[in-house]
């Protein structure tokens, strides 16, 4: 068995961290220069995890699993998705990016973790003790699912009527943002050009040019350049003033 992930801000990793080492599973990020189609050759069984917005697959992941969607054929896969407060079908959403019996769910679980979305009002950031609370039911929780993945038992988060039917509603304002977010990153005057968030975009979406960050129309919202400019200069789709930025449970993003 493999792990294989994208996380946004570190949520994600910290999963699939916790994954891997009670399954004993090697885990590699979707952004390594790796041969994916080769390593997903080398197993049968595949766990993927990955942070939910809204009922809506990253477009990253997205994107990474329409090429390697040959080689995903007849795997058994697990899917462990990140949310905050509730996603409704996100675990189904991955699955519905194959085609009907494409792939084999063995079992599919949801993970709430802390908020990382930084400068909506709404979305009050998680406390220290809150992100404290968090951690310990995520280890909690994993110990049960390892246990029941060992056992055999399927289980299947995500995947009823009622799931699905919240997942629609939430995906379809998701889409409407996910496609203002392109061609609406926002950087302030505060920049100074430091180019840590063109270090750290996994889209390769901020660039420097002119003695300025811009941006290329490619974002795919994981709010990593916005929870880590030190001068908090950086929105998207949303342009609220980021005031308190995102500390991760397994450490900073890399």
């Amino acid at each position: 068995m493999i792990m294989l992930y994208f996380s946004g801000t570190g949520n994600s990793r910290y999963i699939a961290e916790l994954f891997s080492q009670h399954m004993d599973a090697p885990r590699y990020s979707i952004e390594e220069d790796l041969d994916f189609a080769q390593l997903i050759g080398t197993t049968d069984k595949i766990a993927f995890c990955y942070p939910i917005y809204m009922s809506r697959v990253p477009r990253i992941l997205r994107e990474f699993v329409a090429c390697h969607m040959d080689s995903l054929k007849n795997k058994k896969v697990i899917i462990l998705c990140t949310q905050l407060i509730l996603s409704g079908d996100g675990a189904r959403a991955f699955a519905s990016l194959f085609p009907p019996d494409h792939i084999n769910v063995i079992y599919a679980e949801h993970f709430f973790m802390p908020n990382n979305v930084s400068n909506v009002f709404i979305l009050p950031m998680t406390s220290a003790k809150g992100i404290q609370r968090c951690i310990i039911k995520s280890q909690r929780n994993m110990q049960i699912i390892c246990r029941n993945i060992s056992a055999g038992t399927v289980k299947k988060r995500g995947f009823n009527i009622g799931s699905q039917a919240l997942g629609l509603i939430q995906g379809v304002f998701l889409f409407a943002v996910e496609k203002r977010a392109n061609t609406s990153v926002r950087i302030a005057d505060d920049c100074t050009n430091c180019g840590i968030c063109v270090d750290l975009c996994p889209m390769g979406n901020l660039v420097s040019e002119h003695g300025r960050i811009t941006h290329k129309h490619n974002c795919t919202m994981c709010y990593r350049c916005i929870n880590q400019c030190p001068e908090k200069a950086i929105t998207i789709a949303w342009h609220g003033k980021v005031k308190t930025q995102y500390m991760y449970p397994g450490g900073p993003q890399k």
